[in-house]
């Protein structure tokens, strides 16, 4: 799978791009503030139907202007296909000139694994981060566990609203049985899903950490949840009952489900170095890149926002050994060179490739 032409029309700082791309490695190198991210973003857009930077449409047109169009044509080993997004009043998708009714239709045409800074967060930051982390590679492989996730997080939103009425009108109790076994069915579904692919990642992120580090660190992935059966969460739900209307929202379920990373038995997020959390996103990111070929047959994208900066030279080495056969677009401050790598150059200057 790779990308071969990205078109832009005010697009960020882009008033125009026509863009043809390396089906191997691309290096979109320049200053800052100049649009090198805008183009991951792009891909991203087409991706998953959003940004992975903001959560308002309208900050991806370009400055005075109403409207914004992003055109991606890609090439897969069984079809080539092509995904327009237009920025309006609205946003419509089409895939192939036929328009998407829904963003589940959208899922999985173009299959990316994106690293940026911000992923540090996955380790450092709380939960929420690595749910989200599972939603989105789980999430563009099977459309279904898009779906339950939805209807888990809005019967969650019912429940809690509940909650809520019970401790301040009085309302029966009894009513939140139908939201607890909604909730269980809902969560079970979800459970399963990230248990699959945790253990999936966990197969590979120690074999490809073990490279990167050259056998000098072990890497260990646990995953935690409330809700491993139906019938232990219900229990779980009713043991709660009380707290949760005292709380007024509730308080366990796969809402707060979690992993942790251990890096030769010991924590990674607490104890180790900035450039060993570093190296943990990237083994992370790459077990991410192997479950999808192991899942779908060919390797997805791989985006790489500014990450050479963050590594030393060796590890940036033993890094770009485990991404052959994989279309990598990578932008940073500086000029690379690659030796033996076939790769393509692009400067980029104030919105536009010079």
């Amino acid at each position: 799978m790779y990308i071969e032409k990205i078109k832009l029309q005010n697009f960020r700082n882009y008033e125009q791009l026509d863009l043809d791309l390396n089906k191997n490695i691309n290096i979109i190198y320049g200053d800052n503030a100049q649009g090198k991210t805008n183009i991951l973003e792009a891909i991203f857009l087409c991706s998953f139907g959003k940004s992975f930077r903001t959560t308002k449409e309208k900050e991806m047109i370009k400055f005075n202007e109403d409207r914004c169009l992003v055109e991606i044509f890609y090439q897969k080993k069984d079809r080539n296909g092509k995904i327009k997004i237009e920025i309006g009043n609205k946003k419509q998708i089409s895939i192939n000139g036929v328009k998407v009714k829904k963003l589940s239709e959208l899922l999985g045409n173009i299959n990316i694994v994106l690293f940026t800074p911000d992923d540090i967060n996955i380790l450092k930051d709380g939960p929420s981060n690595r749910r989200r982390f599972l939603d989105m590679l789980i999430g563009q492989l099977k459309p279904n566990y898009v779906y339950n996730l939805n209807m888990y997080l809005k019967t969650i939103e019912q429940r809690n609203n509940y909650l809520r009425q019970i401790r301040e009108e009085n309302k029966p109790e009894e009513m939140l049985e139908i939201w607890d076994e909604k909730l269980t069915e809902y969560g079970n579904i979800i459970y399963n899903y990230r248990k699959q692919f945790m253990d999936l990642i966990a197969e590979k992120i120690n074999e490809i950490h073990k490279k990167i580090t050259e056998d000098k660190e072990n890497i260990k992935i646990e995953y935690t949840s409330n809700c491993d059966s139906k019938e232990e969460y219900l229990k779980l739900l009713k043991q709660r009952r009380k707290l949760d209307i005292i709380k007024g929202f509730t308080t366990k379920g796969v809402h707060r489900d979690d992993f942790v990373i251990y890096i030769n038995d010991k924590e990674v997020n607490t104890y180790g170095s900035q450039g060993q959390n570093r190296t943990v996103v990237l083994s992370l990111k790459l077990a991410e890149l192997n479950v999808i070929y192991d899942l779908i047959g060919e390797y997805p994208i791989l985006l790489l926002d500014d990450f050479m900066s963050e590594l030393d030279e060796n590890r940036r080495k033993n890094f770009l050994k485990n991404i052959e056969n994989t279309q990598v677009i990578l932008t940073g401050t500086d000029k690379i060179d690659l030796q033996n790598l076939e790769f393509n150059l692009y400067n980029v200057k104030k919105g536009a490739i010079v």
